[in-house]
């Protein structure tokens, strides 16, 4: 406010103002015009603008009654005033918010607001450093000024809900000091607590917002943490109660975990696959039916799964005839002696069998080499028919693993039964795995149509003992096994068997499709560390003759 104004606007007190007489001014000399009952004019139609008369002509002329010098020569400077009753000339300086013109007042109502004007001229009135808003100028809308142009009121941006004052507003701006004496102090203080409030409420929810993210990536990050580095959870003890677990074939250490895991016996798989590696067993384990506790630690299942009393399960060993099959599943289901065998018998072609094993007349036993050598669950109630099946589907993976259809075509055999018998043989006559691949290039070399040494006979114990259900040694003299008439007779009869004398195991099965390359004819086993091969007749008896000694001294 300037000494001249009464309130923040840029008008100036004019002399026709009511109240010009009486602001209290040490320049108000002028004389006030009397009120005759009309409305006077409060405003005229232009008012000069006090700062811009300061800029360009230095302030007041004091010489002239408080009235403004012009210059008629500077374009920017203040101009004459109009008349103000005419209105003749623009009004280059109406102010749209200015105060209307006062209505007809009574004399002592006229007095008490000019006191008033002086109070407030007087209270606000800063002769050195005047604090007051900067002016507001709106001096039209021409292209030339609108570097000076208001650009009028802007539309508030929307407030969100939760800052939002809801408190009492009657709509007055507590900054005027014109509302200084009507409770503006005391709405202030109102405010500015409700302010604080509203920013302490909006600190709290930031402050929670973000201790509650610290808390969520603490909480995942620590689990992540644990998850991938710490150790994996697992039960302590030895465990309670009782359960069957069904281990697959082919389960790896990390599938038998998760088979003991989902059976409630370990608490996860990744400790189960510890153990076993520390403590060195994951090659032990093996597939089958076992007898745990549940919630045992891992380390203790591990000890109890390699236990084989534990392993609720039906082992069959390589090279194990059907017969000797048939009266272990008896055994194990408590069934009576032959049961399984007439299973097998009535049963045979819903088990499964691969086309090429027909059944023929001259077989013995049409699941003969078809119940491969494994580890198989077999529980308490179930039925021979089942397990019987289950052996079938074994082999059937194994020799579609191993190709016997195409191989046996290239070891120009009739079919993979013959290979199938071959394996047998291999497994049946070869004591020992690392003579397997010598075994059976004998077995191949005798059945060569130019062999001069057996002339196309195999020659084979095994085969007799297989025919006549039996396991010696001591299979007879020459003549005897000469007038023995059964197919599965090798030294009556030229060839291979009808079919394979037992099951074998994969070890067998490699050697027959890829046996070693040699010459040989005859071999004779010495002791578990040493098999003599020969190529000729007179060899191989020198080597019985070495057999017959070291028998001698196992006396």
């Amino acid at each position: 406010m300037t000494e001249y104004g009464r309130g923040y606007g840029s008008e100036p007190w004019h002399p026709e103002d009511p109240l010009y007489g009486d602001q209290g001014s040490s320049r108000g000399q002028e004389q006030q015009p009397q009120w005759d009952g009309q409305q006077a004019h409060r405003y005229p139609q232009q008012q000069a603008d006090p700062y811009a008369q300061q800029h360009y002509n230095g302030g007041w002329d004091g010489a002239q009654g408080g009235q403004p010098s012009y210059d008629p020569y500077d374009p920017y400077g203040q101009q004459p005033p109009a008349d103000p009753y005419s209105g003749t000339s623009p009004d280059y300086y109406a102010a749209p918010d200015a105060y209307p013109p006062p209505q007809a007042q009574h004399p002592h109502q006229q007095g008490m607001q000019g006191r008033q004007g002086m109070q407030q001229q007087q209270q606000y009135q800063q002769p050195q450093h005047p604090q007051h808003p900067e002016p507001h100028y709106d001096e039209g809308t021409g292209a030339g000024d609108d570097w000076r142009a208001d650009p009028g009121p802007r539309e508030p941006e929307p407030e969100h809900a939760f800052f939002a004052d809801h408190g009492d507003d009657d709509g007055r701006d507590d900054l005027d000091p014109r509302e200084e004496g009507r409770g503006g102090r005391e709405r202030r203080g109102k405010k500015n607590k409700k302010n604080k409030r509203r920013s302490g409420r909006a600190c709290l929810v930031v402050t929670l917002l973000f201790a509650g993210a610290v808390g969520t990536v603490g909480y995942f990050g620590y689990d992540f943490i644990m998850s991938h580095f710490g150790p994996a959870p697992d039960y302590e003890g030895e465990g309670t109660g009782e359960v069957q677990v069904d281990i697959p074939e082919n389960s790896t250490i990390l599938q038998m975990g998760l088979a003991l895991k989902k059976a409630g016996v370990v608490k996860s798989a990744d400790a189960f696959s510890e153990a076993a590696i520390d403590s060195k067993k994951d090659k032990v384990l093996q597939p089958g039916t076992y007898s745990l506790r549940k919630h045992m630690s891992a380390a203790s299942a591990i000890e109890l799964m390699v236990d084989p009393k534990s392993r609720n399960g039906l082992t069959i060993r390589e090279g194990l005839r059907s017969g000797d099959v048939y009266k272990l599943i008896d055994t194990k289901l408590h069934l009576k002696k032959g049961t399984t065998k007439g299973v097998a018998k009535t049963e045979a072609k819903s088990l499964g069998l691969p086309s090429w094993a027909k059944s023929a007349s001259k077989l013995k036993d049409p699941l003969e080499g078809f119940l491969y050598p494994s580890t198989y669950s077999v529980g308490e109630k179930a039925e021979p028919a089942a397990v019987l099946k289950q052996m079938v589907a074994r082999a059937n993976q194994v020799y579609e693993k191993h190709d016997l259809e195409g191989n046996a075509q290239k070891l120009h055999l009739e079919s993979p039964m013959q290979l199938l018998t071959v394996a047998s043989l291999t497994q049946a006559e070869g004591k020992y795995k690392h003579d397997f691949d010598r075994v059976a290039r004998v077995v191949y070399n005798r059945l060569k149509p130019d062999n001069t040494e057996t002339y196309g006979l195999l020659d084979f114990d095994s085969t007799v003992n297989y025919a006549r259900s039996q396991s010696t040694l001591d299979t007879g003299s020459v003549d005897d096994l000469r007038n023995f008439n059964d197919p599965y007779n090798t030294y009556k009869f030229k060839g291979l068997p009808p079919g394979p004398i037992g099951n074998p195991g994969e070890e067998a099965i490699r050697s027959a499709i890829d046996p070693a390359k040699g010459n040989w004819y005859y071999f004779v086993s010495i002791n578990p560390e040493k098999t003599l091969f020969a190529e000729t007749n007179e060899q191989h008896e020198r080597n019985r003759r070495i057999y017959q000694k070291e028998q001698e001294k196992a006396k």
